[in-house]
């Protein structure tokens, strides 16, 4: 059975650190993209950066520079390491897994979520001025 954990959700003020994390286990054998979506009030869920078999990593031009996607390969956990949070972050974030081969840039033109195979039941975050 697939699971897919998030945490380290968190309230702080504008301008702060957070990193979230994401446990995922037993997926099948096979090549994998992971990613980090955020749906903040009133509004789409939204691909925030991605992670691929490769390591390869890419971001949304709202969080580039600011944030960083990394993987500790012998625990299976994902991490998004988020840096000077402004109140726009504020949302609840999503760990989603793709089953397939595709890079983390053209993971980020798969806006839908349903395009994606399994999601976590998120984290909130909330940056405050």
């Amino acid at each position: 059975q697939v699971r897919v954990v998030e945490s380290g959700g968190a309230s702080v003020q504008a301008g702060g650190t957070l990193r979230l994390s994401c446990a995922v286990s037993g997926l099948p054998d096979g090549d994998y993209c992971l990613a980090w979506f955020r749906q903040s009030p009133g509004k789409n869920r939204i691909i925030v950066g991605a992670f691929d078999t490769r390591a390869r990593t890419d971001y949304s031009d709202s969080v580039k520079g600011r944030f960083t996607i990394s993987k500790d390969n012998p625990k299976n956990i994902l991490y998004l390491d988020m840096n000077d949070l402004r109140v726009e972050d504020t949302g609840k974030y999503y760990c989603a897994v793709y089953k397939g081969s595709i890079t983390a840039t053209v993971a980020l033109t798969i806006v839908t979520p349903s395009l994606w195979d399994y999601w976590g039941r998120g984290t909130q975050v909330t940056v405050s001025s």
